[in-house]
């Protein structure tokens, strides 16, 4: 049956939207934001998730190391499983001691503290204050509540090791399905290739960022913990704890893991011992933290800095501490969800990311490499064979 002359001006061109793109707009935004609500509902059970996720990523290639070397399939799994185990153990102990002594310890700073108010009022009531008032308004400050931060970055940890057996059974289940997922993966490359490189790219930049902030938050706290005993401050080793924990936190993690023993100082020490801590904090993890360790990380994580900001605010309030801790590798895995796997959104790819795409390296380096053009030889006039002076005019 022939077709109208009029059908085929009906049809929509090719890559238009069958709605308008505001609604489509409109439509993703509300998904999401009933997804984000789902998620701070089960943020409980997210969290253990994700830390077993990444705990799996990165413990991973010890399986296939061992495999190389000849050990049987089970053998590697079970490593890989006691490894990942021992990690979970080791950092719930350290959380639990470390909490219950500051627990012990605040009280025992409650008179400094009183006397520290005190002077504190006496001071701005010298520069022309109120003192009862002033007094009245720090009356409401105590240790604990200025520790808040440290005592809730411990405590999301602590709550999510505390189900022990959620989490190891995570653990467990997940090691023994990543002993054999390079198989399916390989399988799965002949008909999603996309796919495969985009989680090939996510578990290779969170194993490397992982291990990078593991290794220099290891020789943080341990740097840290040396001074914070050499001065006397209590508790060394907990804030040497607290150190390496708020390594894996971008941006704002040295600035939550100096507050406590900065103020421990000050009830301490004085004034000049806080000076003396923040000094060398901000010596130690400066150098380390923002000068060498960047270099060894390189562009793994692909992230702009505001983006890191970004998602450090958008994962501790989607799944509370663990968000914070794991706000880099969360993204990145919700990149690899969102855009790496579709070609038509490769684009975003070099809006967010922290360095130049690699086209744009291209470009510069073969700018740099061009030989510079030559001068064009002066124009005659048409049918003139002389040659032009060098001193005619132009």
């Amino acid at each position: 049956m022939p077709h109208s002359p009029l059908e085929g001006s009906l049809e929509e061109p090719t890559g238009s939207y069958a709605f308008p793109r505001g609604l489509i707009v409109l439509l993703s935004a509300a998904a999401a934001v009933i997804a984000l609500a789902g998620m701070r509902a089960a943020a409980g059970i997210l969290g253990p998730v994700f830390l077993a996720l990444m705990l799996t990523v990165t413990a991973t290639p010890l399986s296939g190391w061992l495999r190389r070397k000849g050990a049987p399939a089970w053998a590697a799994v079970t490593a890989t499983v006691a490894a990942t185990y021992l990690i979970v153990i080791a950092l719930a102990a350290a959380v639990a001691v470390s909490v219950s002594q500051l627990v012990t310890l605040l009280p025992t700073y409650a008179d400094q503290f009183d006397a520290l108010r005190s002077d504190l009022a006496a001071a701005l009531g010298r520069l022309g204050a109120n003192e009862q008032a002033v007094h009245d308004a720090l009356s409401s400050f105590d240790p604990s509540t200025i520790l808040d931060a440290a005592a809730w970055l411990l405590g999301g940890v602590a709550g999510a090791l505390s189900d022990a057996l959620f989490l190891l059974a995570l653990l467990l289940f997940m090691g023994l399905d990543a002993g054999r997922y390079p198989a399916r993966l390989l399988s799965a490359a002949r008909q999603r290739p996309q796919i495969v490189s985009a989680l090939e790219s996510f578990a290779h930049g969170t194993r490397k960022y992982l291990l990078v902030s593991t290794v220099f938050g290891l020789i943080v706290a341990v740097i840290d913990t040396l001074a914070l005993w050499a001065l006397g401050v209590p508790l060394p080793l907990l804030w040497g704890l607290l150190a390496f924990i708020t390594n894996y936190i971008p941006n704002i993690g040295f600035v939550i893991g100096l507050v406590p023993p900065a103020l421990l100082g000050l009830l301490e020490g004085g004034p000049q011992l806080m000076v003396t801590v923040i000094i060398l904090y901000c010596v130690i993890n400066v150098v380390i933290q923002s000068i060498i360790q960047p270099k060894f990380v390189g562009d793994a994580v692909g992230l702009s800095t505001t983006l890191s900001f970004l998602s450090l605010v958008f994962w501790a309030f989607v799944i509370g501490p663990l968000g914070a801790l794991l706000a880099i590798p969360l993204t990145l895995l919700l990149k690899a969800l969102l855009i790496d796997i579709d070609p038509t959104s490769q684009w975003i790819t070099g809006l967010i990311s922290g360095g130049p795409t690699p086209e744009e390296e291209a470009l510069e380096e073969e700018a740099s490499s061009a030989a510079p053009p030559e001068a064009a030889p002066p124009e005659r006039a048409p049918g003139r064979t002389d040659p032009l002076p060098t001193d005619a005019p132009t």
